[in-house]
């Protein structure tokens, strides 16, 4: 059994503490043996640390809004300010479509046609060409950093591809400033001068995205762009997605398509320079789908891309026997669920044979589980392949207590992952 480090809890702890975000294991561990569900004074919310607990909210669709989770503290208390900027220079305020139902049911029918299982197949071998030529240019060098090198572009190219913009126009760069402006308004940590810089990003966004939403009108092609463009349901009333919908949609498939998906990615390769004697394990069964998913999957419980999502309380509600008040806030812990040694022993233990190894949250669960889970579980498993395949002897430059991530509530995103490898000789 692997020794389970904790910390000593006094009530005044928070999840922004920079201590904390860098090494949350602890904390987490600590909060589900002592206060499961433990008001943040920092972030005046709740976090619900335990995996029953966890699962209750996520299935409680009725004394829990996702909607108000997200809208309500929306831009961090700065949000008149920012719908001002977002309606004079980028042709509207448009929120993100994190709805409850009825409307949350309508637009998961339309949006689900984007991720059909024949099309995530078809990409498969595109995505393989795209990650094969990204490890090949690291290869020979011998080291790289793993969030600008190999997670991050590779994940900004596929989206990107996928949804139908020009990659020339675009690249890597964009990308990451797009996704840091656009996660920046639930992160909880944003100040007023990033609300500004980020409102300004945000509107060239909406400007590019309304430009191939026009074309797609005029021209459909083969990407998401056009499904969502001319996704259709028989619904006299709302057959299809109006403007708005459309843009916050495309806004939402590129930034969970390349941020989560990048830090999976960048995560896995963590894990992989610091367990030894993993990679030579895994080489010999690298073709072998069922244990690379298997692999992915524990990856993705081990260390999740996104640590905590949030919910309103829409009354007073008794949650794990403590009284959440009407109109607060909770923010379901995905990571803290999949770490509770209740569910899964041991659980700091990278274990591939885990009885219930799909049984984790990373993606969530109940009717707002995540909608491209099969897109990004196929690129994942193709990075890890072809990661294991050319490239050995995997190391961090620095010891892992310096490894420093992104200050934002709602993901665990290393700012860099600096390594040494040599290709693998085969």
């Amino acid at each position: 059994m692997t020794t389970l480090e904790t910390m000593d809890l006094t009530g005044e702890e928070t999840r922004l503490d920079p201590v904390i975000r860098n090494n949350p294991f602890p904390f987490y561990r600590s909060l589900r043996a002592q206060d499961p569900v433990y008001y943040d004074p920092g972030l005046d919310l709740y976090l619900v640390t335990r995996y029953q607990d966890a699962v209750t909210v996520l299935h409680d669709d009725i004394n829990f809004s996702l909607e108000h989770g997200y809208q309500d503290r929306y831009a961090n208390g700065h949000i008149e300010e920012f719908a001002e900027i977002m309606e004079r220079d980028g042709g509207g305020f448009i929120r993100d479509l994190t709805l409850d139902p009825p409307a949350h049911t309508r637009l998961r029918r339309l949006t689900e046609k984007a991720f059909t299982a024949h099309r995530v197949k078809d990409l498969e071998p595109r995505i393989r060409q795209i990650v094969v030529d990204l490890v090949e240019g690291v290869a020979e060098r011998g080291e790289c950093d793993g969030v600008a090198d190999i997670g991050g572009p590779l994940t900004a190219r596929i989206i990107s591809e996928q949804l139908g913009f020009d990659w020339s126009e675009v690249g890597t760069e964009q990308v990451a400033i797009w996704t840091k402006a656009v996660l920046d308004q639930i992160g909880r940590m944003q100040t007023r001068e990033d609300m500004l810089e980020n409102a300004q990003v945000m509107c060239g966004l909406q400007k590019y995205i309304t430009r191939y939403i026009e074309a797609r009108e005029k021209e459909p092609r083969e990407d998401m762009i056009s499904d969502i463009v001319h996704a259709e349901l028989q619904d006299a009333e709302n057959p299809k997605l109006s403007r708005y919908e459309q843009i916050s949609t495309i806004r939402g498939f590129l930034i969970a398509g390349n941020d989560t998906t990048a830090t999976a990615i960048t995560n896995l390769l963590l894990v992989l320079a610091t367990q030894p004697g993993l990679l030579d394990e895994l080489f010999p069964q690298v073709d072998n789908e069922r244990v690379m998913m298997r692999f992915v999957e524990e990856n993705l419980r081990l260390m999740p891309p996104v640590h905590g999502l949030f919910r309103t309380a829409m009354k007073d509600v008794d949650v794990g026997g403590t009284l959440v008040p009407a109109e607060s806030q909770v923010c379901i812990m995905y990571a803290s669920a999949n770490d509770d040694d209740s569910k899964f022993p041991d659980p700091r233990k990278l274990d591939i044979e885990r009885p219930n190894v799909g049984a984790s949250l990373t993606f969530g669960s109940g009717i707002h589980k995540c909608v491209g889970i099969s897109l990004a579980r196929m690129e994942i498993k193709v990075a890890a392949q072809e990661i294991i395949r050319r490239l050995e002897n995997i190391r961090l430059t620095v010891p892992l207590e310096q490894l420093i991530y992104q200050p934002t509530m709602a993901s665990q995103t290393l700012e860099s992952l600096p390594l040494t490898f040599t290709r693998r000789q085969v």
